[in-house]
């Protein structure tokens, strides 16, 4: 039985947005004896229970105060978004953080041998989908009239037993449109994994939980974007080597014993260190240059 003093976060049951949630919360320091068939954890180290349900659901019990935070698609959380307001419904939520996981995007995507012009072809078409309430809207703004077939699953394979004309489904590498002789031929959204919040003012006790969780998963999408660089470099070359580095703060700057016109320098950058600024770094004049991830961060 659930505990309500116990924070209450709601994932995915499996699929990828699963193990990412999964990644994300190990790396935020919650402990949790996983089993393949449970549908409640309970962490071992901080009054927190984590429960593996249906992507679908996890937004309503957000929503509905079960669950106080949620890991879920934008697709998922948009879908269910339009079809509370459509239903007069407040969706009660906040997103807290964008997690820069398990992108894909809601595309619309026809026969290869139907022509498309534009969204006006789109004009008089059925469409099959899983996200009618997402579709609707993009119909409605485009005022395109075309009728919308709801299916739960394998919408792809629609057009191939004469069900629809085209379909509006999540494409992430484009693989399943190729293997039904699909086309891709409008995104109406981009989508990542998105960590949510419930409105409901949450007792004080949850509340300082909720506060360290939160502040955690902030270090740890910070330091999934920043790179530690350190490097040796000529003293007169300093300001040049400097403007090299990306999104840097203060570098420290640190003597070489029995070398006194050079200096050691490390440097947290925060965004990304490619090839090419490794190799600007050189030609600069540094050398010994070791680019390295950062596990956890906090201001």
């Amino acid at each position: 039985m659930l505990q309500t003093e116990r924070l209450r976060i709601a994932i995915q049951k499996s699929g990828r947005l699963h193990e990412n949630s999964i990644e994300l919360l190990n790396r935020c320091g919650i402990k949790f004896h996983f089993s393949k068939n449970a549908l409640l954890l309970h962490a071992e180290n901080l009054p927190i229970d984590i429960l593996l349900v249906r992507d679908d659901d996890i937004p309503t019990l957000v929503m509905d105060d079960i669950c106080d935070l949620g890991i879920v698609g934008e697709n998922i959380l948009l879908e269910k978004k339009l079809y509370k307001l459509n239903n007069g419904d407040n969706p009660n939520f906040t997103i807290v953080n964008k997690l820069d996981s398990s992108r894909c995007r809601l595309a619309i995507a026809v026969p290869e041998d139907r022509e498309f012009i534009d969204v006006s072809s789109l004009q008089g078409l059925r469409i099959a989908t899983s996200y009618p309430n997402l579709l609707q809207q993009f119909l409605d703004e485009q005022q395109i009239n075309a009728e919308i077939l709801n299916i739960s699953g394998s919408v792809e394979i629609a057009p191939r037993l004469g069900m629809a004309d085209a379909i509006c489904d999540l494409v992430s590498t484009g693989r399943t449109l190729e293997e039904n002789n699909l086309t891709e031929v409008y995104t109406l959204i981009q989508s990542q994994a998105v960590l949510i919040q419930t409105n409901k003012k949450l007792k004080d006790n949850k509340e300082k939980i909720k506060s360290l969780l939160l502040q955690r998963v902030l270090g740890v999408l910070k330091a999934k974007e920043s790179k530690y660089i350190m490097f040796h470099a000529p003293k007169k070359s300093l300001n040049d080597l400097k403007s090299l580095l990306p999104g840097f703060e203060t570098p420290t700057i640190m003597p070489l014993e029995g070398i006194q016109d050079r200096v050691a320098v490390h440097v947290v950058s925060t965004e990304g260190v490619f090839w090419e600024t490794v190799e600007k770094l050189k030609q600069a004049g540094a050398n010994s240059i070791l680019v390295l991830p950062i596990e956890k961060m906090m201001n």
